[in-house]
């Protein structure tokens, strides 16, 4: 499997941060944003790794990442999205490098505290279609959320007013090879883009789209809240990582 980094865009909701950089290079904590993406590919196994970017801060990427050597990649490369056509567009340009593999896609701003290894091994064996990872949440009208019938998604609505559940669809998605072909097909969205939840819900009609649910916590880093929200979760992490065990029968037990 093939995994790809989706780091485009503008960052207009980070302005003035973003004006002289692209988004997914911001600091989260002790490193960039693009790191935590692929870092959460690596460690589902994945060796194969392009980054989709764009915007007139792209050969930044190139002066972070290089090769992708220091993250233990076979292959390592880039695709240059023009303009904002939406996330799917921006898969699109990544068809050439899928060559026919099934393919892990992630959100460039999306940090996670767990390991999606299990999801992954389980997309290897999966013969056909796609899956999707879930999270319940309490603010489901920011995101895509999935309306689920026993042990299957029935339908994803993006940003709804009045959600049918709390699960919204994290930004991480695992694809057949014929999601290109779906591509082709979409007509843009209202706001001009092409748009990965009607590419999912081509799955759904199918009849060939599974899910499982994300464990940990789980943000995007896209505006100030969310940005700031990140850090402290990932500073939270570090601390419980290097806090030393507590020994009984000191002040406090």
């Amino acid at each position: 499997m093939k995994g790809i980094v989706l780091a485009g865009g503008s960052g207009s909701r980070l302005y003035p941060l973003t004006k002289i950089t692209n988004k997914h290079l911001l600091p989260i904590y002790d490193q960039p944003m693009i790191y935590y993406p692929i870092q959460t590919l690596v460690d589902a196994g994945i060796r194969d790794i392009q980054v989709v970017t764009g915007g007139k801060n792209a050969g930044d990427f190139l002066r972070l990442l290089a090769n992708g050597k220091h993250f233990g990649l076979k292959h390592f490369g880039y695709s240059y999205q023009e303009g904002e056509g939406g996330i799917a567009e921006a898969l699109s340009l990544a068809e050439h490098f899928a060559d026919g593999d099934k393919t892990c896609v992630i959100l460039g701003d999306n940090i996670i505290e767990g390991n999606i290894r299990n999801a992954v091994d389980q997309f290897r064996l999966q013969p056909r279609g796609a899956k999707i990872l879930l999270k319940q949440v309490s603010d489901a009208e920011r995101f895509g959320v999935a309306e689920i019938v026993g042990n299957r998604i029935i339908n994803i609505e993006e940003k709804p007013k009045k959600p049918k559940s709390n699960y919204a669809v994290t930004g991480i998605y695992m694809f057949d090879a014929t999601v290109f072909d779906k591509i082709r097909t979409l007509v843009p969205s209202a706001r001009g883009e092409l748009e990965i939840t009607d590419v999912n819900n081509s799955y759904i009609r199918e009849e060939t789209m599974t899910f499982s649910f994300l464990e940990g916590w789980w943000t995007d880093a896209g505006t100030f809240e969310s940005l700031l929200r990140a850090g402290n979760l990932v500073a939270q992490s570090r601390q419980k990582e290097t806090k030393p065990p507590r020994v009984l029968g000191q002040v406090g037990d």
